[in-house]
């Protein structure tokens, strides 16, 4: 048994189970999107996060990591269980095509797995919708939740497809304009700071936003 599941979001420098194999690459006709709400990681109900999923787009590519994990139906059962409870506000499994730098027109893997969202606010809550930069900004800057702040996340994400050699546009323009909102410099070398202050006592006019239903509480 073979288990392939592609990170495109903290995935990627945070997998946070056991895998045999990593390999960075793409998929083609996706692009990487903040249009998903986060409400128990990076966020709360009343101010949730905004973080990434995928955006169907023809002729696009989403770099990120792959990651195997081999061993039999135990192993695979216990990532996926793993996953599930991770990224509980994603609400489909899609299936893709992973190619590796180099060479763009042979897969280098298929059947991969990869956590997507239905883009409707009316069949799933979490799904936030575009917005202009300045109010994303905005909304990242202040939201935080139990596992830390949205900047960082956003911060960590630019860093690490900095590191991977593939940096994204659109990640780098929003972080700059985060990074205007707080009022630091936006040096690389300065992402994910500690020295950052805490979201409560950042001075900031947060823009009004509607807090989503209470999450979905998985067993296990």
């Amino acid at each position: 048994m073979v288990f392939w599941v592609f990170g495109y979001g903290s995935l990627v420098w945070n997998p946070g189970f056991d895998y045999d194999e990593k390999i960075v690459g793409f998929i083609k006709d996706y692009r990487r999107v903040f249009d998903l709400a986060c409400i128990d990681h990076r966020g709360t109900p009343e101010s949730p996060a905004r973080t990434c999923t995928l955006e169907e787009k023809e002729g696009a590519i989403c770099w990120g990591t792959a990651y195997c994990v081999r061993g039999g139906p135990e192993r695979e059962k216990l990532a996926m269980q793993y996953l599930e409870r991770r990224e509980c506000e994603y609400d489909r499994k899609t299936i893709v095509t992973f190619f590796k730098e180099g060479d763009s027109q042979h897969p280098a893997l298929t059947d991969v797995i990869v956590f997507t969202s239905t883009p409707d606010k009316v069949n799933n809550k979490y799904y936030l919708g575009p917005a202009p930069l300045e109010d994303m900004a905005r909304q990242i800057a202040t939201a935080y939740g139990p596992c830390g702040n949205n900047r960082d996340y956003l911060f960590l994400l630019e860093k690490a497809m900095h590191d991977i050699g593939h940096e994204d546009n659109l990640v780098i323009e929003l972080a700059n304009e985060v990074r205007k909102v707080l009022g630091v410099g936006n040096v690389l070398t300065n992402v994910a700071t500690a020295q950052l202050p805490h979201p409560p006592h950042v001075s900031i006019p947060a823009r009004q936003l509607q807090p989503l239903p209470e999450p979905i509480v998985l067993d296990g």
